[in-house]
């Protein structure tokens, strides 16, 4: 069982990345690759689903968003690759937030999660889930922000404009909402 690993990301796709760590190249499956900077080194935290035909990683650059991975893969229906898309916009409080308060309406909105699923989230996670989070979340949002409006197709140079007006003490879904308003103008 792998914890993380320290390496350099030397390639992207549109669901995973190429951490190459002492000249291995490791495969790894993220909610959002472009917020990973080729060239840069980063931490990774793993999750290694192993079954009979694949052996394949999957990675967060936060320990709590695998601890929550880890929560939501152990419900029935929903396996790795369909756990994994909730952390492309969605940030480990919001998502907690939703389960505790049975907000079918947030959980649905993303792919492939549909109003069944949803519904066995909760039941199996309502008032189990107590993750600690990071201290440094609004700083963590503000990057967080900056990747999901680039995967959105927004330039750097448009998002740096907009980015000090939006308050940064709202959640991750409620920042990209702002910044979409103010994209639009």
């Amino acid at each position: 069982m792998y914890k993380y690993i320290i390496g350099k990301v030397t390639m992207q796709s549109s669901s995973y990345i190429v951490l190459e760590c002492n000249n291995i190249g490791y495969l790894i499956y993220v909610a959002n690759p472009y917020s990973y900077e080729l060239g840069t080194e980063y931490k990774v935290y793993l999750y290694n689903n192993v079954k009979e035909d694949e052996n394949s990683l999957f990675g967060f650059k936060k320990e709590e968003e695998l601890e929550l991975f880890l929560r939501l893969i152990n419900v029935k229906g929903l396996g790795p690759k369909m756990a994994n898309v909730f952390f492309a916009t969605g940030s480990v409080s919001g998502i907690v937030d939703a389960i505790n308060r049975e907000n079918i309406l947030y959980l649905t909105k993303f792919p492939r999660i549909g109003e069944k699923i949803a519904k066995q989230i909760i039941l199996d996670l309502k008032g189990k889930i107590a993750i600690e989070t990071d201290t440094s979340e609004e700083e963590n949002n503000r990057e967080d922000l900056i990747a999901v409006l680039e995967s959105l197709g927004y330039k750097t140079g448009e998002i740096k404009k907009i980015i000090k007006d939006i308050d940064e003490s709202l959640s991750i879904e409620e920042q990209v909402k702002e910044a979409l308003k103010l994209l639009l103008r």
